[in-house]
Order: C-alpha cells, then structure tokens, then sequence
C-alpha cells in the first residue's frame, strides 16, 4: 500500500531527472515528520554570517581608542560609526549581483562562497593596525556576505509549505541570535590579555591584536559551516519550469501573482515582469529596511551607551556586563522564536505580527534613559528584560516581512528579489550605524538641553524609526500576495 502511494505520487508531479531542485521536491513530497536537519543547516548558516556583523560593538568604543583617531570621549561615537557602516555599504553593494549568481549558478555556491570569505575577512579585521584598515576589512567582509539573501530564498525552497514559517523564524531567529551572540562573543573575548592573563600572555598574538580573539573565534566557526555546507542539497532547478505542471506549488505561486497583480491568465508574463513592479514585493522590503534601520542603531547605540561613562547618561559598562547582557537576551530571544513565533504567526499572519511588535518596542525603549538611573540589582534585571523584549519583538517584526517577502515572487526570481532586499535594506544599514555614531556623539555634547537632554534624544530617534515602520505595515501601502 505504500509503494503504491509513493508511486502515485511521483505520477502526480513532473520531476526532472539530475536536477536538483526535482530531487529537493521529491524529498518534500515524501518525506514525514519534522525536518530537524534541514532546520540545523540553514540555522547555522545563518548564525555564520550574522556573528561578525555586530561582534565588534562592545569593544569598538575601545579600539578607537587604541587606534588614536578621536580627538577628546566624545568624538569616538563619531569614529565608531564609520567602521560599523562600512560593512553595509559594501554588502549594499554587491547584494543584487550574489542574488542574480544564485538564480543563475544555484544556492550552494554562493553559501560556501559566503562562509569560507567570513574566515578570511573577519579574522583580518581582528588584525587591524589603524583605524583605514578596519575599515577596509569591513568593507570587503561585507562586500562578499552573500548569505542572508540567498539563505531567505534557500529555506523557503527546502520546507515543505506547513513549515514555511518555521523556516522564516529559523533564519530570523539565527540572524538576531548572531547580531546578540556576536556582541557577548565581542565582550567576552575582547582584551583577553588584560582580562585573563593567567591564559594570555601580554607578548602573544592576543596581547599585541587585543580584539583579534573574538574575530579569530567567529572564523573557526564559519570554517567549520563550511565544511558542514558540503552536504547540504541545491535546490535550484537546472530546467526550465513548466508553470502548467500539477506542482501545487507552482499553481499557489502563481495564483498568488495573479491575486497580487489583478490579472488572471497571464502567469507566465506576470513571472517575467520586472521585481520592481511588484508591490506586494516592494512594498514589504521597504518596511523591512525600516525596521532593519532600527535594528542596527539601536546595536550600536545600546553598546556605546553602556560602555560610555555615567556622566554622559551612560551606565560605564565593561565589554565583559555587555555581553552579559547580550548573551541573557540570545536565550529569551530563542525560546521565544522557537517556542512562540510560530504559533503567533498562525494565530495572527505576518502582518499583524510585525505590526504589534513594533508598537510595543515604543515604550521600552522610552524607558532606557531612566534606567540609567538605577544601579545594583534594579538596574541589572530591568536592563536585562528591556533588552530580551526588545530583541525579541525586533526579530519577530523582521520574521513576519521574511514571509511576505518570499511568498511574493516564484523560485526563478527569489534569489534576485531577495538581493534586491537585501541591497535595500544594506543601504539603510550602512546609515545607521554612521548616522547612529554621529547622534550619539552629539547627545553627549547636549546633556543640559531643556528638550530631549543626552540619552533621551537618541532612543527618540530610535522611537520615531519604529512609528514609521509600524505606520507603512497598514493598507493600502503595504499590499500581500495572498497563498
């Protein structure tokens, strides 16, 4: 009775013999049960590329300091904005160009290219002399970080459709894990000499490159990733698609242009129309670059605000209590992503996720000038709440526009529509950690102003970010193509 099943089945759809996008829809229809496997790559994969992004925040105060640019404390926000905003600028880039390769050339290639760069790149900037070659490495470690893009259109292709949002959360919740792992791995192994001199040495390779430990850790494990990578399946298909196939999901993928573009019966024309005509498409990217805006000044404002001293409204934090923190908001982050994500996404649809996400951001971050007002146990646990809340409901807005994203386009434009998403959202990027550096610095020098004082004024930017990105998720601007 299971043979016969399993032949009736195969019957039902065309499959291509030697290609690899066929054998991925044969494994999908056939196999049961959870996909575990599937789910741990693409997890891991993601947290490789995610890591460096932000790893360099708790101690990028500090290595400014050592590279002797900044002029007076004030100036190294300032400083340390260009070095976080020259990784963005060269994955903004080079994003669309990855994701035409991997529509044209396959997924796999452009993963292993992804992560054996991760090792070279961010071990180098562990290296880093002066502050121009920081920013160097930077550059050319986002220049070749092809993997976000390409892993959004991967993970939708491997699931089977009961498990898209499963795979949505799986590379939102890595990313954000990353950017929060990234930090305390940044925290904890900066410095290490002076920390802990019992195992480092002043006169070894971490003594004289006192940031190269965190940098050269990140690396070993996307060395690793990229051995594991090996293995993981293309599923990119090297025919031409037949759209009249029984495929049911090329029939969704389709009826869902149709439903998005209001024209009916003409399928084929409507897939090789332009990306940029898709609103559904365009018009979730944008909110996503919003969000993301949010996302990477809030990470560099909340480490230079921790580390900075308790006179500026600081809290005069160590690298060592920012990855603390970090690290305790990683655990809240997962659970809440593995365990709650995606029965929210059922229960109320990306959109309104996304929606209330960001609404409730609003008044927590309204909250961080005050309590920069406590000390001792207050101060640590409702600094840590605020900052599991807030990562958690950042993460889950960006989940929800991952989902809208890739149900807007067929697989034959997913790697390019995602490279456009992802060079869009790498320019905003690239502003905020400049423009974050740049407003940080300057809240320094306005600490007894009568409107918005010090602190209060960057996490009112921050806030203002968020009300726009919550405003542009209603209709009729932001549009869905409905499975």
């Amino acid at each position: 009775m299971a043979e016969e099943y399993k032949e009736a089945l195969l019957e039902k759809h065309k499959y291509h013999e030697g290609c690899p996008g066929c054998k991925v829809e044969q494994m999908k229809q056939l196999r049961k049960g959870y996909p575990y496997l599937e789910l741990s790559f693409v997890w891991i994969i993601v947290l490789s590329t995610s890591l460096p992004i932000s790893s360099l925040y708790p101690f990028l105060y500090y290595m400014i300091e050592d590279f002797g640019v900044a002029k007076t404390e004030k100036d190294i926000g300032f400083y340390a904005g260009f070095i976080g905003c020259s990784f963005m600028l060269g994955r903004a880039l080079t994003s669309v160009f990855w994701g035409i390769v991997a529509d044209r050339y396959g997924r796999k290639p452009i993963i292993l290219l992804g992560t054996i760069s991760i090792a070279i790149f961010n071990a180098l900037f562990g290296l880093s002399l002066n502050f121009w070659m920081a920013i160097g490495t930077r550059f050319l470690l986002g220049s070749f970080n092809c993997l976000l893009g390409t892993m959004k259109a991967y993970a939708s292709e491997i699931f089977r459709d009961e498990y898209q949002a499963t795979a949505m959360s799986a590379v939102s919740t890595a990313w954000g894990i990353g950017l929060i792992i990234g930090p305390a791995l940044g925290g904890f192994l900066a410095q290490p000499a002076d920390k802990y001199p019992n195992v480092f040495s002043k006169d070894s390779i971490f003594g004289r490159f006192r940031y190269a430990l965190p940098c050269f850790t990140i690396s070993a494990f996307a060395l690793v990733v990229t051995v594991l990578c090996c293995f993981i399946p293309e599923t990119l298909h090297n025919h031409k698609q037949d759209i009249t196939s029984d495929d049911d999901s090329y029939e969704v993928l389709e009826a869902a242009s149709r439903e998005s573009t209001g024209k009916t019966g003409k399928n084929e024309k409507t897939s090789q129309g332009s990306l940029l005509k898709n609103w559904p498409l365009m018009s979730s990217i944008i909110v996503y670059c919003v969000l993301c805006l949010h996302d990477t000044a809030y990470s560099e404002i909340f480490a230079l605000w921790a580390n900075s001293p308790r006179k500026y409204g600081g809290l005069s934090y160590s690298t060592n209590d920012v990855g603390t923190v970090l690290a305790i908001s990683g655990l809240g982050l997962f659970s809440f992503q593995v365990f709650v994500y995606p029965l929210a996404e059922r229960l109320l649809g990306p959109v309104l996720v996304t929606r209330y996400a960001g609404a409730l951001m609003i008044p927590i971050q309204m909250s961080y000038p005050f309590i920069a007002n406590l000390s001792g146990l207050s101060l640590s646990l409702l600094l840590n709440c605020a900052s599991i809340l807030i990562n958690v409901l950042s993460v889950s807005a960006i989940t929800g526009l991952l989902i809208l994203q890739n149900k807007a386009v067929d697989q034959s434009q997913r790697g390019a529509a995602n490279g456009i998403a992802m060079t869009a959202m790498s320019l905003f990027k690239t502003v905020g950690p400049a423009g974050a550096g740049i407003l940080f610095s300057w809240s320094e020098r306005r600490l007894n102003a009568a409107f918005l004082p010090g602190s209060h004024l960057v996490f009112f930017v921050l806030n203002v970010i968020v009300v726009v990105g919550v405003a542009l998720t209603f209709k009729p601007f932001l549009t869905t193509a409905r499975r």
